[in-house]
Order: C-alpha cells, then sequence, then structure tokens
C-alpha cells in the first residue's frame, strides 16, 4: 500500500511533502498545548514500532498480498502525536529497506498520517454516541483502513504513468482494493478486541490522545 518512486509526477511528490509539512506542524503544534507534552513518548514508541513491523507482514488474501495498516488504533490512542509517529516510521523504512520511496515520502506519509488523524476525530464522536468499546474499536479500525485505502486508490488512478496500460493499471488498482476489504474487517475485530481489553486493563490509553 506504499506509493513507490516514479508512481507519482514530481509535482505530485513536493506537494505531499508541503502537506506533511503543513499537517506535521499543525500536530506538534497541538502537541505542544498539552500540560507534558513529553509524557506520551513511551506510548508513542511502542506504537510506532508496531506500525513499523505490522506494515511487512504481508497477509495473502487473493488476488493480492495485503499488510495491516493499524491507522485506526494509532490514531484513537495517539491522537494528535500519530501523525508524527507514523511519519517517523515510514522515514525509517523507505531510508533502510526502500519499503515506499523517498520521493514519495511525503505523499506516503501524508496519506498514513492524515488517516490516522481522521480516525482520532471518529474515536473522539463515537465515544459521544456509543458507550460499548467493542462497537467504538470495530468502528474505528474499519474507518482507519478504508479512509488509507480510499487516499491510495485515489492516488494511483489519477496518476498512472503513461508508458503503462491504464486499463491493466486500473484494474491492478481495484484488484488490490478488493482485497482490502477482508483487511478492513479484520482490523475492525482486532481493534474492538484491543479496546475492550485496554478498557479493562489501561483505560487512560483509551483517553482520546
Amino acid at each position: 500500500m506504499h506509493i513507490p518512486d516514479g508512481m507519482v509526477p514530481g509535482a505530485v511528490s513536493v506537494t505531499g511533502y508541503a502537506l506533511t509539512g503543513a499537517a506535521m506542524w499543525f500536530s506538534l503544534k497541538k502537541i505542544n498545548q498539552k500540560k507534558n507534552p513529553r509524557k506520551e513518548i513511551p506510548k508513542v514508541s511502542l506504537l510506532t514500532a508496531a506500525f513499523f513491523i505490522a506494515t511487512f507482514i504481508l497477509l495473502p488474501i487473493p488476488p493480492a498480498s495485503v499488510h495491516p495498516l493499524l491507522v485506526g488504533i494509532i490514531g484513537a490512542i495517539l491522537g494528535y502525536y500519530a501523525f508524527p509517529s507514523i511519519t517517523i516510521a515510514l522515514i525509517f523504512q523507505a531510508a533502510l529497506f526502500q519499503h515506499g520511496g523517498i520521493t514519495t515520502l511525503g505523499v506516503n506519509a501524508f496519506i498514513f498520517g492524515s488517516s490516522a488523524l481522521l480516525s482520532f476525530y471518529l474515536y473522539l464522536v463515537l465515544k459521544k454516541v456509543f458507550r460499548s468499546q467493542i462497537i467504538i474499536g470495530f468502528l474505528t479500525g474499519i474507518t482507519g483502513v478504508a479512509v488509507t485505502v480510499f487516499f491510495f486508490y485515489i492516488m494511483l488512478v489519477s496518476f498512472i504513468p503513461a508508458n503503462l496500460d491504464v486499463q491493466m493499471e486500473q484494474k491492478a488498482i481495484m484488484a488490490l482494493v478488493i482485497a482490502h476489504v477482508p483487511l478492513m474487517v479484520l482490523e475492525g475485530l482486532f481493534t474492538a478486541l484491543l479496546f475492550r481489553y485496554l478498557q479493562k486493563v489501561k483505560p487512560e490509553l483509551l483517553e482520546g490522545g
């Protein structure tokens, strides 16, 4: 689900970096408004590592393989820390393992990071509507994957390189999107169970970033 180098025009890559910079500034501004911004560092480090590892785990869902995204979980638990957390993980992935790309790092970071922030805002709304962490977690988990996949779909379909067969690429992209539908359900269930567990043993983690 990472966009590799060469898949989008240079102008889009530059725009991606600009948007990531703006989103990072916004997130850090919100973080610095907290009484003790450093207090959340252990939690952020743990979920950054979880995201880093999870995106290397391939799940064979025909006709493709997909990897967990965890953006719903990261957004709900980390709040405004989610964007820096995900961006740091993506930087190390691109630099050390060429997972994604350097030129597309801004685009990837903005897609994953903004999806996590949207999941955070959704989580805050769901907490006011539902009492059950099962329902809240399920909807947050599904939405995190759905928003991320939607952003990637729009990006990939809009900027298919001219030297490729457009119709074949569109079919391949759609097949990848369809393969993520089971992942949406799986992450929804996993998030629901995780939130239910945290509600019992560590409810402060579910306070919303």
